[in-house]
């Protein structure tokens, strides 16, 4: 699948991402691409987060492609039962364990547990060895329960612009890659 064949969505987590976040770099980049805008970015609301995404899925007016960072992915996730239009791919980047009672901040609980059925689209799930917000091997293990090719981006922390990941070109070429095949 070709990018302007594709509504690209940009689901951002926790905060939004900023100018020099990879998420914002590559909708700059993508012709198709539009972003989950939330309406309270720092306090979270599952209810409203996952009706926000349910909605730009649902308005998309060409096959959907996700790509979700953070707290998107269980958003994008826990909205899936509200999806009114078929979804063609999803890529998922540094998925927080919302299941873990550490986590911080609290609230980001409130968008757990992650539903283990697969996923009825494809998917690629990209985490790092060294997340502070969700360990690998809970990344692994969510991964392989929705049958998403789980990729290992090393020691990468959040891959977020504060860790380094401004640009990303390993994660652009991933996505290529994982659009060419969709």
């Amino acid at each position: 699948m070709k990018v302007k064949d594709a509504d690209i969505l940009i689901v951002p987590g926790y905060t939004n991402s900023g100018p020099d976040h990879w998420q914002s770099r590559w909708q700059a980049k993508l012709s198709t691409a539009r972003r989950v805008e939330q309406a309270e970015w720092s306090k979270p609301v599952r209810e409203d987060w996952i009706a926000t995404v349910a909605k730009a899925v649902n308005e998309a007016e060409r096959p959907v492609v996700i790509i979700a960072h953070s707290l998107g992915v269980p958003s994008v996730v826990q909205a899936l039962p509200h999806f009114q239009r078929p979804v063609a791919g999803a890529f998922f980047v540094a998925a927080p364990d919302v299941a873990n009672p550490d986590i911080r901040p609290k609230h980001l609980m409130t968008f757990g547990p992650y539903p283990r059925d697969p996923l009825p689209f494809p998917s690629i799930t990209v985490a790092s060895r060294n997340d502070p917000y969700c360990a690998f091997e809970v990344a692994e293990d969510i991964a392989s329960a929705w049958g998403s090719l789980f990729v290992d981006a090393g020691e990468s922390g959040h891959i977020n612009s504060e860790s380094g990941h401004g640009p990303w070109p390993e994660g652009s070429f991933t996505f290529a890659h994982f659009m060419s095949r969709l």
